[in-house]
């Protein structure tokens, strides 16, 4: 009997450490960053997005929006990712822009066409391999903000250029950070 209480007890924690090794998720699956690159990630990431945002305040052009934050993630944690190419970059950017604008001025901004806007730019973006997370971002951004064909050149295009241009410099100052990997 007492075997049997012992058995039941060692197959529930079994259980119950299962459980949590699948709800609370496994640092096997995460990516690890030295100190070095967290700092590195940091730097970077601050200089191009202060660049963004002092050439805004100087030059009076919007040039930053929401989505750069999560494009100087990509390009300054992980530069070496498909999704933090130049291609990608501008190329994604752009398409959300493009998709946003076309369905403001063809629908308007209703909830739905927020939906079909990011929709709409994440399936371009994958048939043309330009495929970029905050691309989506950006199309969801335009429709909130009513976007015209301004939003294309500014913030979208050129701020998109001034982040590439930050991740160039900044990543091939560092010595073992080449970028890009590849430019189309």
């Amino acid at each position: 009997m007492k075997s049997l209480l012992v058995k039941n007890i060692s197959q529930a924690r079994r259980r119950v450490r299962s459980q949590n090794f699948r709800t609370m998720g496994n640092s096997i699956y995460q990516p690890e960053f030295s100190y070095s690159q967290i700092f590195l990630s940091w730097m970077g990431s601050f200089l191009g997005i202060a660049t963004l945002a002092y050439l805004s305040v100087h030059t009076q052009y919007p040039l930053i929006a929401a989505p750069f934050g999560a494009a100087a993630v990509l390009a300054f944690a992980v530069p070496d990712s498909p999704l933090a190419q130049p291609r990608n970059l501008i190329g994604g950017n752009l398409i959300g822009a493009i998709v946003c604008i076309t369905l403001v001025y063809a629908f308007g901004t209703a909830p739905w066409v927020m939906a079909l806007a990011v929709a709409t730019a994440i399936k371009l973006m994958q048939l043309t391999k330009t495929l970029h997370p905050p691309g989506g971002a950006v199309a969801l951004v335009g429709v909130m903000s009513e976007a015209s064909w301004d939003f294309l050149l500014t913030p979208v295009l050129t701020g998109s250029i001034v982040i590439l241009l930050c991740t160039i410099a900044f990543n091939n100052l560092v010595p073992g950070r080449l970028y890009p990997k590849h430019w189309l």
